[in-house]
């Protein structure tokens, strides 16, 4: 066979392995949908480490940048619980069993097996690209957003997320009008339109059945107290907080003051995680040192202080330390 005949054949065999190569992969790939999403998902919290992906002028994680947060972050442990992550380590199981002790809680694994036949089992939680810059407002309750005229510059991020009972009607000039993520607990819970995504927090396996009930039969009608047997929610936009990832939220960031974080500062760091810029809106007490609700007329109402749970004044410097070091942008409001 002549040089060039030889050429020519090694050049299509090539050809013919990179199509068959290629041709597996695809069909491997859409035999389990779950595999693309499940990677693709992950990818959003590993690029956070890599460098490029991220077109902000300044990215949330530039690791080499500072050693305090450095040594906090840690993008292997993912926000969000899916079937395949679920399974909790007896340390993290003990803990967060501790969080509301249960008398008789339900089996945990059956719970889960239960709860992905009701709500997706893939995190495909972001419609951004990685390869944009992924803006995200997180708005928390206080009062100091009253008359901030925030609105605007919150609803122009990519992804907002409030939480609790936030109403937004009424207060759009200050608050924004737009949700993408409404982070709340059974006791905490509120109706959502069809565009946006669930972010429950469970404190106990009770709260893991209860979005079940709440979504199907609303056979559950009280934990601790009474909560909301049904709830208006897109099933296919619940996703759920990670108690493992709720566990490092405790240990590395507030290194175990009070009993466990509020929702406000979980929020938070799902935020710092998913997002490339942070902006931080209604944190803190208002200019006059009052803890309240912006919805509320009593400049000396809100519990949050009052619980002797959450160790305010520690998540508050963390907070604002995050924006002392340029990792999150922080809007005081008034």
């Amino acid at each position: 066979m002549s040089l060039p005949k030889r050429r020519k054949f090694r050049t299509f065999a090539l050809l013919v392995c990179i199509i068959t190569f290629t041709t597996f992969l695809f069909s491997y790939t859409f035999r389990d949908p779950s595999i693309y999403f499940l990677k693709y998902a992950f990818r959003l919290s590993d690029s956070f480490s890599s460098k490029g992906l991220c077109a902000c002028r300044q990215c949330m994680v530039e690791l080499d940048d500072d050693p305090w947060f450095g040594e906090r972050f840690n993008h292997s442990i993912h926000p969000l619980m899916t079937k395949d992550n679920s399974i909790l380590s007896d340390e993290t199981f003990k803990w967060w069993q501790w969080l509301q002790s249960e008398r008789h809680p339900a089996n945990f694994t059956e719970v889960v097996e239960e709860l992905f036949q009701v709500i997706p089992d893939e995190v495909l939680y972001m419609d951004a690209s990685p390869e944009r810059c992924r803006t995200c407002a997180v708005v928390g309750n206080s009062g100091n957003l009253k008359g901030s005229g925030y609105g605007r510059r919150i609803d122009s991020c990519d992804f907002i997320i409030r939480m609790n009972q936030a109403p937004t009607s009424g207060f759009e000039d200050d608050v924004g009008a737009r949700t993408t993520h409404h982070v709340m607990y059974p006791e905490s819970a509120i109706d959502l339109d069809n565009t946006t995504n669930l972010v429950l927090i469970p404190f106990k396996t009770l709260d893991l059945q209860w979005i079940i009930s709440a979504l199907t039969t609303g056979t559950i009608k009280q934990t601790y107290v009474p909560v909301m047997s049904r709830i208006k929610a897109n099933k296919d936009k619940v996703l759920i907080y990670s108690p493992s990832f709720f566990k490092y939220v405790y240990e590395s960031w507030l290194e175990g003051h009070g009993r466990y974080p509020s929702t406000g500062f979980l929020s938070l760091l799902f935020a710092v995680h998913i997002c490339d810029e942070v902006s931080v809106f209604g944190f803190g007490a208002d200019q006059y040192g009052n803890w309240h609700h912006y919805w509320e007329e009593n400049h000396l109402a809100g519990a949050f202080r009052h619980t002797g749970v959450h160790d305010g004044d520690y998540e508050y410097n963390v907070t604002l330390l995050l924006a002392d070091k340029h990792k999150i942008r922080m809007f005081k409001g008034r």
